[in-house]
């Protein structure tokens, strides 16, 4: 097991979307039920939080400074300085038991969203949507039950992309300058002992991150499919890598675990970090101005 540093001790519902701003230095992360994205400079240790009317199901660094937020059946944008909240979209065509969840910016400048669905066993009634800096919002595919994994190739020729519920992998041929897609192929398939997939992060090698709550571990995978390293986590429930300078920081969640598993792990649903193995792949910017 890597040697996992508890950063945050935010016990998040579910800890989710961890993103790195360079430019300011510090490592974002949503808490989805919570209704909030966090901040954590990296290099002071100062901490900042704000509140969202609706859950917050993932989010992206804008061109203006602004962030994307995907909440529940919309995107919005949203100024971290001044706390204005502005509609980007309308409300997404999504059965009302759907909502918004893993999103990420792209190499295009889009903010690629997917939705899942909270019933219980889920039904393929998610979808993946692209949405444009105009409000555009442009259904991409459909028939997922809980779509996650997001992550792009270094160069930003290849998109990966995941169904939790149906534990696939997959990946397309990517055009960074139009968003277009092609050859589609499913990379890997994982079963609740392997760790199905949940959020992802690439890095410079080209090699795809996966967490994998399920089985508590990260799987890395190199383009191909071929598992090259399963790397066991701190606590049970890990659910998105992100690469920061030379960290790998992974959020994790703590709704659905049982009393025994919160005692034994008090803190689920924490930020932690471990030294990374490879710089990340860069981090798509909403363009928005």
């Amino acid at each position: 097991m890597a040697d996992y540093e508890l950063i945050w001790d935010s016990r998040c519902s579910v800890a989710e979307s961890p993103v790195w701003d360079a430019a300011n230095r510090r490592l974002l992360f949503c808490d989805i039920n919570g209704r909030r994205i966090n901040a954590l400079r990296i290099d002071s240790g100062e901490r900042e939080s704000w509140d969202f009317p609706d859950v917050v199901g993932s989010f992206g660094l804008c061109a203006s400074g602004r962030f994307v937020v995907a909440q529940r059946h919309h995107v919005v944008l949203f100024d971290p300085g001044s706390g204005e909240l502005t509609d980007l979209t309308d409300r997404v065509d999504e059965p009302p038991t759907n909502r918004l969840n893993d999103g990420k910016v792209g190499p295009d400048g889009a903010f690629w969203i997917g939705s899942m669905d909270e019933n219980t066993p889920r039904q393929k009634t998610a979808s993946l949507y692209r949405v444009t800096p105009d409000g555009r919002i442009t259904r991409e595919e459909s028939g997922y039950a809980v779509s996650n994994g997001l992550a792009w190739s270094p160069d930003g020729r290849v998109m990966y992309h995941s169904d939790s519920t149906a534990g696939i992998i997959e990946a397309w041929d990517f055009d960074p300058a139009t968003g277009g897609r092609s050859r589609h192929r499913i990379v890997a398939r994982l079963k609740n002992e392997d760790g199905r997939p949940d959020g992802a992060a690439t890095d410079m090698d080209g090699n795809y991150w996966s967490a994998g709550p399920s089985a508590g571990c990260l799987n890395c995978f190199s383009p191909d499919g071929t598992l090259l390293h399963k790397q066991a986590f701190a606590v049970p429930g890990p659910t998105m890598p992100c690469f920061a300078d030379d960290w790998l920081y992974v959020t994790s969640l703590r709704e659905g675990k049982p009393e025994d598993i919160l005692s034994a792990f008090p803190t689920l649903g924490g930020l932690f970090r471990t030294t990374a193995p490879s710089a990340g792949a860069p981090v798509g910017i909403f363009a928005d101005t």
